[in-house]
């Protein structure tokens, strides 16, 4: 009987030593978590709300309007830049293209209507066929005014208007290509002052930003950490700082 009770009370203890052990490992693992959430070099640190570059606003906004905004968290504005920026690319296309369009109508009609031969012919050239009615008109008044060097070969240069309507329609085309491309420049303009105003409006947002930012910013750590059954967590810490 007193070996039973022995072996009981001897049991006992041995338990009770057990529950102390693990206790202590308990202790330990909470111990090693909270070491590694101030020490775990797998910890990333992400700023919410951060500055952002005034510089780099500009650029966005230049490289594209409507660019700068979006950096700058605020698009509502900068999407009006954008969609100006489509619509004058679309325009340049259109009118490049209509400019085009008349240069080869032109041309085609001069060869047809004035026996012009293309090859080897200037910008020059064809501004000055649709201002006299042949070259021989053209020479002359070179010649009268002594400017022998502007006088064309008459051979190679050769060009024939039989009537001054078809001089006319042939000026006509040729000068609408000639204002649709230099509309171009205008179209180019337009994009410039867009890109321009882009990028102040952007600058003016990044600023402002950064000025209330100065005022509250918050943190976020984010890292990860082993729990005493082997298992990973995520662990998040915030930080206000005012």
């Amino acid at each position: 009987m007193k070996e039973i009770i022995l072996v009981f009370v001897l049991s006992i203890f041995i338990k009770a030593q057990e529950n102390q052990t693990l206790s202590l490992i308990d202790l330990k693992s909470q111990i090693k978590i909270n070491t590694d959430l101030m020490e775990s070099t797998e910890n990333e640190e992400y700023q919410v709300i951060k500055k952002k570059s005034v510089p780099m606003a500009i650029l966005y906004s230049f490289l594209l309007p409507g660019m700068g905004e979006l950096y700058a968290g605020s698009y509502n504005s900068g999407k009006y830049f954008t969609i100006a920026e489509g619509t004058l690319w679309i325009t340049y296309a259109g009118v490049s293209y209509y400019s085009g369009w008349q240069k080869d109508n032109y041309k085609a009609f001069a060869v047809s209507k004035g026996g012009v031969a293309l090859e080897g012919k200037d910008e020059d050239y064809f501004a000055n066929i649709g201002n006299y009615t042949s070259v021989y008109s053209f020479n002359k008044e070179k010649l009268l005014s002594r400017d022998y060097e502007s006088a064309y070969n008459e051979a190679s240069d050769y060009w024939f208007w039989s009537d001054d309507n078809l001089r006319k329609e042939y000026r006509s085309m040729w000068r609408s290509s000639e204002q649709a491309k230099n509309n171009l420049r205008f179209v180019v303009g337009a994009m410039i002052i867009n890109r321009v105003i882009s990028a102040i409006n952007a600058a003016r947002i990044v600023a402002s930003k950064n000025k209330e930012i100065e005022q509250m910013s918050w943190n976020i750590s984010v890292g990860t950490v082993e729990c005493p059954d082997n298992s990973k967590g995520l662990s998040l810490n915030f930080v206000q700082t005012f």
